[in-house]
């Protein structure tokens, strides 16, 4: 089941048919997107209704049924049942005691000559969350995004979700959102949408931000709305990469692979080792253990397809293999996991040790489980508060001691043609 890989140098076998698995937007996709982003904001919430019917068999009345009711959301608090909002509660806990660290400050230096030198941390705000709907319910993907969000102070936040005909969203998502402190929800999704928060409607206020995962319509119309308002990122195809040696637990690994395998058919789970003998045993868990999973199928074609067994001379080659992958969710199942920390450069997520699984990740270890996927870890972060700031700059200088600057400056400016940049500096110090 577990295919060997052969490692070539670079790796560019593997990496070519890993980050090929991005599905290119087809010309009608994107068409179709593009028509429905420039109908919605030019035809605002007439025009989002009539998507709503259309793709979702959702007909509200009046644009105020796009809104979900405080009462909607209490009555789902009260089906949900209090120990799964315990749960939500439990993770939000762990969310905020990891991510308040990443909460920034604004700073300013001040110089004796009376210069004054800073950065301005202001928070994003206003901030759409998309969060999926149907019949896929992932209330962690509000606690993920919302919790960075409200630490880093965001004004306004709130849920663009789609639903059915009957109008109704999931009881967990409305649970989460509740624990999160979330009050606005409206029931829009797909690329209308996304649309109706890039643009802002007379009922959905235009967002500066939009976050959340979606399918190939949503992520198609996060890209072509960006620049118009801010995105994450487009996620990939989920992958887990686990660097193990002779004395991880086969079963622990196989079990690991598996719970990112059953994603989708183009989710990749691959094991790099010191051990052959690892993966002969981590071959017999998989078989053992997939036969009893409601997603075999998928898990089975996932591993055929994109997954399989790197066997390294060492771990220091295991970790090169592994940082030009730069996975989604790396697992480091070694003697002595921590050690390794320092030979890891490109990875999204790490867990390390057998008793830190990827999936305690996705719920409630702490980290954030919006990752970059395809490779793109060599680049980008985890989200994180970071992502709902900005930075503005500012800077104070008095008279005298400009004067000591104009001269250079204006040099300057001169040698890149910009008169008017050299005056700017001239006319302060010309005699009235």
């Amino acid at each position: 089941m577990l295919k060997r890989m052969t490692f070539k140098g670079n790796l560019k076998e593997i990496e070519t048919k890993l980050h090929g698995r991005k599905t290119e937007i087809s010309a009608e996709v994107n068409k179709s997107v593009l028509d429905i982003i420039t109908n919605v904001a030019n035809g605002g919430d007439k025009a989002l209704l009539e998507y709503c019917a259309k793709f979702d068999g959702f007909k509200p009345e009046s644009t105020a049924d796009l809104i979900v009711t405080k009462q909607e959301i209490m009555d789902a608090v009260t089906r949900i049942g209090p120990d799964f909002i315990r749960i939500l509660e439990r993770t939000k806990e762990q969310l905020i005691t990891y991510h308040k660290n990443q909460v920034e400050k604004s700073w300013a230096i001040y110089k004796e000559d009376g210069v004054i030198l800073g950065s301005k941390v202001t928070p994003i705000d206003t901030v759409a969350l998309y969060v999926p709907g149907g019949t896929a319910t992932y209330p962690s993907t509000v606690m993920m995004n919302a919790i960075p969000a409200k630490l880093a102070g965001v004004k306004h936040l709130y849920i663009i979700t789609p639903v059915k005909a009957d109008g109704k969203v999931s009881d967990v998502i409305l649970a989460a959102a509740y624990v999160a402190g979330i009050e606005t929800i409206y029931k829009a999704g797909g690329a209308q949408g996304v649309a109706a928060a890039a643009y802002g409607t007379k009922t959905i206020k235009k967002a500066d931000k939009i976050v959340g995962p979606g399918n190939i319509f949503v992520a198609t119309a996060k890209k072509l709305c960006y620049g118009v308002v801010d995105i994450d990122m487009i996620a990939g195809p989920s992958e887990i990469l686990i660097v193990a040696d002779e004395t991880a637990n086969p079963k622990y690994v196989a079990a690991d692979l598996m719970s990112q395998a059953e994603h989708d058919r183009l989710a990749s789970a691959i094991l790099i080792t010191t051990s052959e003998k690892l993966i002969d045993e981590v071959d017999q868990e998989l078989e053992r253990q997939v036969v009893s999973l409601p997603r075999e199928d998928i898990i089975r074609e996932s591993i055929k397809n994109y997954g399989g067994a790197v066997l390294a001379d060492d771990l220091k080659h295991a970790f090169e293999v592994s940082n030009d992958l730069a996975p989604e969710h790396l697992e480091v199942l070694t003697a002595n996991p921590i050690e390794a920390l320092p030979l890891i450069t490109n990875a999204g997520s790490i867990f390390l040790g057998e008793y830190s699984p990827e999936p305690l990740g996705d719920y409630m270890s702490g980290t954030n489980h919006v990752l970059p996927t395809g490779g793109t870890a060599k680049f980008y972060s985890a989200l994180g508060v970071y992502d709902f700031i900005k930075h503005s700059a500012y800077s104070y200088y008095p008279k005298e001691v400009l004067a000591t600057f104009k001269d250079d400056v204006m040099t300057f400016a001169h040698k890149e043609g910009l008169d008017a940049h050299a005056n700017s500096l001239k006319v302060r110090f010309e005699e009235d």
